[in-house]
């Protein structure tokens, strides 16, 4: 199982979180491989989640104060 890094972008985690669900729909893995594939979706899937909410978080702190700069690492 790969966890995700803090690195990792949303894209990529998208990315992996589909090439998981095609995995597993294919229903011809071994039940411990599909255990752990499982396993590392929800990770992959958690990670995903933080990534939106920090999105909507600052989208928000954006609309309730426009003159917010942006910092480089935020794009």
């Amino acid at each position: 199982m790969t966890a995700p890094t803090a690195a990792s972008s949303y894209e990529a985690l998208y990315q992996r979180m589909q090439e998981i669900v095609a995995q597993l729909e294919a229903g011809e893995l071994p039940l411990a491989e599909a255990m752990a594939l499982y396993e590392e979706g929800i990770y992959v899937a958690a990670a995903c989640q933080r990534i939106l909410d920090e999105a909507e978080l600052r989208v928000q702190e954006l609309q309730t104060n426009p003159t917010t700069s942006l910092t480089s690492d935020e794009e």
